[in-house]
């Protein structure tokens, strides 16, 4: 019988699979709270409902509340550290979570405890009427909000005419973000100089693209802080703005991780973040030798999951559970099958409508082809590309390959031939306007 009840939010078949191959896993109930059409598939997000229904749900239950955890984005980061404080369970103050939720907050942070390693930064009032008359820094630049998920309204500016489009499309989509983003903010003390940049604001950035991007992933317990991973992010598309692979383990030299190591530590020490999985996203300019702090995330990465299984033999949802139970997690336990493994995504650059997308004895044909292979299908038969959420501002994302292998090349001949056998079809047609 299960001694520990861990709700999970917005747990989905995927990754409930490998919850319950966790070590330990017999003795723990994993519940679901919220649903994913209200918590994750969905543009609305009314973050005060939201918060009542998994109070409902939490109080209703006959049982102990051992845990609350989560893998999702926003709005899953945000509310995490409600619910922990409200049932008494460990993990982040809600002003902690912020300070690496928030973007620019997230940044202001950063620039105190690694400043040659922060891109230049500023805060942009997208609704501000004089906002296009002189650009926050010079060009080129990224835009995007305070707070959101998955590139979504990010831009690249390279002049005048990419920044007018980025503040027409900032204005017109920004509220989904904004309103929940703010119903949070709302019960946070703030700082006065965050406090007039909510979630109505985007915060500018200064490319610094050039070079390799990894993520560390690691955890803080008890104000002890540990990184159990790297995970190199490779990027495609004409601005580079769209993720293409996440590989396991990272091959970027033992001493560069090393001085992220450091930057990482003294941001997570300075934020006062505690009892939780993070993940932070670095940039490494090989000519230059610089390295820069890129965003931080107050949970463990969900696409990296697998990659840890297949390599280590359990998922960093591991460290996710034990962390929330407040036990130290042995983790990585270097049992996996594979010795590399790879999130690979695949995207077109032009919108169209899906004609045809591969069925499920197809998909279950080709994972049984090539061990170690996990496919999941995200455009539908009949839609257009641009009609799947959470999409970037450059690309869609239609499918998704989880691949192992004991080399590189074996994990890139697996990728192009399992690419060759997924009969995806797509019609261009512009979109009609209305």
């Amino acid at each position: 019988m299960a001694s520990k009840n861990i709700f999970v939010m917005a747990m989905d078949d995927f990754h409930q699979v490998m919850l319950e191959r966790l070590r330990g896993s017999e003795e723990l109930a994993f519940h679901p709270l919220l649903d994913m059409e209200t918590a994750v598939n969905t543009t609305d997000i009314d973050m005060k409902e939201l918060l009542a229904r998994a109070r409902r749900t939490l109080k209703d239950f006959p049982g102990s509340v051992d845990a609350v955890v989560g893998y999702w984005d926003f709005p899953t980061c945000s509310l995490l550290p409600i619910l922990r404080r409200e049932w008494d369970l460990p993990g982040p103050s809600l002003e902690a979570a912020m300070r690496c939720e928030h973007k620019y907050w997230a940044r202001v942070e950063e620039a105190q405890v690694a400043p040659r390693q922060t891109p230049r930064f500023a805060s942009v009032n997208p609704f501000d009427e004089n906002v296009l008359d002189q650009p926050p820094l010079p060009y080129p630049f990224w835009i995007k909000p305070v707070r959101a998920h998955s590139s979504q309204l990010g831009f690249r500016v390279d002049n005048r005419q990419d920044f007018e489009h980025a503040i027409a499309q900032t204005r017109h989509r920004i509220q989904m973000f904004a309103k929940p983003f703010n119903y949070i903010l709302s019960m946070a003390e703030l700082p006065e100089d965050i406090g007039s940049v909510d979630g109505w604001h985007c915060i500018a950035e200064e490319i610094v693209s050039a070079g390799r991007q990894c993520t560390l992933e690691g955890y803080v317990l008890n104000g002890e802080t540990e990184i159990y991973g790297v995970v190199d992010s490779l990027r495609e598309g004409a601005v580079g703005s769209s993720f293409s692979r996440y590989q396991y383990p990272s091959g970027l030299p033992a001493s560069v991780q090393d001085i992220m190591f450091q930057d990482c530590r003294r941001f997570v020490e300075r934020t006062g973040f505690d009892n939780s999985p993070f993940n932070i996203e670095f940039f490494y300019n090989e000519e230059e030798g610089s390295i820069w702090m890129l965003e931080v995330n107050p949970r463990c990465s969900k696409s990296h999951s697998p990659l840890f299984e297949m390599v280590e033999g359990s998922s960093n949802l591991q460290v996710m559970v034990d962390v929330a139970l407040g036990r130290k997690p042995v983790f990585p336990p270097e049992g996996g099958k594979y010795r590399y493994a790879a999130k690979v995504m695949l995207r077109e650059h032009r919108d169209g409508v899906v004609e045809r997308v591969p069925n499920t004895d197809e998909i279950r044909a080709i994972e049984n082809d090539y061990p170690g292979c996990q496919i999941q299908v995200e455009a539908e038969q009949g839609r257009r590309l641009s009609d799947i959420l959470h999409q970037d501002s450059y690309s869609f994302e239609y499918a998704v390959l989880f691949v192992g292998g004991d080399s590189q090349q074996e994990i890139d001949k697996k990728t192009d031939q399992i690419k060759a056998r997924l009969d995806f079809k797509f019609t261009r047609q512009e979109k009609e306007d209305g």
